[in-house]
């Protein structure tokens, strides 16, 4: 129960995330086809952030420390870069447009994502 509230927040935080951010769109023609695709991003997402995020923090940590944290801004937004891929591998109509899509897309994923876990609670936790 408790994954499946966590890809359905994400999925709502990117559905949020494209209508805010200009340059990330879902283009599925339907509402139920869009949010098809919301989910499966939000699965694709999931799984790049849990395999890839610990790796890449554990290697960049020096470039953690010397930038103050800084180094996590960009690093997120290629995360969600290398989703938009793994998304067109799949033939999903989500596209991301560029570096500064991907990067204010994250940030803005991140603070929906928070809000939406303040709001609705884990039942894992």
């Amino acid at each position: 129960m408790s994954f499946l509230i966590r890809i359905l927040s994400t999925a709502v935080a990117l559905w949020i995330t494209t209508l805010v951010v200009p340059g990330i769109e879902v283009t599925g023609g339907s509402p139920a086809r869009n949010a098809l695709t919301l989910v499966i991003v939000a699965v694709i997402f999931g799984l790049v952030n849990a395999v890839l995020k610990p790796i890449i923090k554990s290697v960049g940590c020096l470039f953690y420390v010397l930038t103050l944290g800084l180094f996590a801004l960009v690093v997120n937004a290629l995360l969600f870069l290398l989703t938009d891929w793994i998304a067109s591998l799949f033939d999903l109509p989500f596209r991301i447009s560029g570096f500064w899509a991907a990067f204010w897309g994250a940030i803005v994923v991140a603070i929906v994502g928070w809000v939406i876990s303040l709001v609705v609670p884990d039942p894992g936790d």
